[in-house]
């Protein structure tokens, strides 16, 4: 029994493994886009911009998930959608908005003496962005980057709620068919063992950076 669970979860975790992946593949330069979208001095951009995180933001990644699933063959007839893209349609986006405020925070704390030291030395906008601003940027959001991937592996759970078999739903199987509950442990053990790398990791580059200080 311990093999079959085991060789089950594994299976399941590899959906979840998937879907942190392509989240953080897509929603990472896209929330890049967005950040820039809500900085932008043309206002009507930037307001759009901020609504749609405000919106993304302010609602459950469960409802998101729902809606993606559902809405489009309901409001637009379409049902091509598979139940895993779906998911990570919802993860992209959900995830692209928090990122995108993330970049927001760090890129408006550099202090604007520094740009304008850069532009005095006769460097243009992207230079001083890349040489000056973008490593110190990098350095102030390690940790609150680092916090919300580690949330995410834990949200791809959440995908079971339109049917994605991923190891929580796998689990969840083994409690009401085998009448057995050490599967829904076991598979705790799972996120407790790659989130435990990436809190490594993640503690690792921010010693690297530990040396620069903006």
């Amino acid at each position: 029994m311990f093999l079959t669970v085991t060789t089950k979860l594994l299976e399941a975790f590899s959906v979840n493994i998937k879907i942190f992946f392509i989240t953080l593949l897509f929603a990472m330069p896209l929330g890049m886009i967005i950040a820039m979208g809500s900085m932008c001095k043309f206002k009507p951009l930037s307001f759009i911009t901020r609504v749609f995180v405000w919106i993304i933001r302010g609602t459950p990644l469960m409802l998101q998930l729902i809606l993606f699933m559902y809405g489009p063959g309901l409001i637009f007839g379409y049902t091509g959608l598979s139940r895993i893209n779906a998911a990570l349609i919802a993860f992209v986006i959900n995830y692209a908005a928090y990122f995108s405020e993330i970049y927001r925070g760090g890129i408006e704390s550099i202090s604007k003496g520094q740009y304008e030291a850069g532009y005095a030395l006769g460097m243009s906008k992207i230079q001083v962005f890349f040489r000056i601003v973008f490593m110190q940027v990098v350095k102030r959001i390690v940790a609150p980057m680092s916090n919300e991937i580690i949330t995410l592996v834990k949200d791809t759970s959440l995908a079971r709620i339109i049917m994605v078999v991923e190891i929580t739903q796998t689990a969840q199987n083994f409690v009401a068919t085998k009448a057995i509950i050490w599967p829904v442990f076991y598979s705790g053990a799972f996120y407790l063992i790659f989130c435990g790398i990436l809190t490594v990791l993640f503690g690792y580059i921010e010693k690297k950076f530990d040396y620069y200080r903006g």
